[in-house]
């Protein structure tokens, strides 16, 4: 897949060991939401068991990725998130430059 000229919007955290159902279902419910978003291009995520996480969502512009930054229902949770889910987080948002892949992605 080409990602070049497309937004990425790199969170980096890290999980406080509390809450691990309210924050399944939150997350779960972002996606679902993030999806739902105009300009929205996809989503790659991890988290060791240290509880370090990444999580790499992709826009087609840079207004899209605002817009979802804006989203109040995003808003709320990322309120939550800084008070009860994570002790860090990290955000760097970039446009990709160049783009490339290899091998079977799933």
């Amino acid at each position: 897949m080409d990602r070049t000229g497309q937004i990425a919007v790199i969170f980096v955290s890290q999980r406080r060991d509390s809450d691990a159902q309210g924050y399944a279902r939150a997350a779960e419910a972002m996606e679902t939401l993030a999806a739902q978003q105009p300009g929205y291009r996809g989503v790659d995520s991890a988290r060791g068991a240290d509880g370090l996480g990444i999580t790499i969502s992709w826009w087609a512009d840079e207004a899209s990725a605002l817009a979802w930054r804006a989203h109040p229902e995003h808003a709320a949770i990322r309120e939550r998130g800084r008070a009860a889910w994570y002790s860090a987080y990290e955000v760097a948002v970039a446009e990709v430059g160049r783009s490339y892949m290899w091998g079977d992605k799933s």
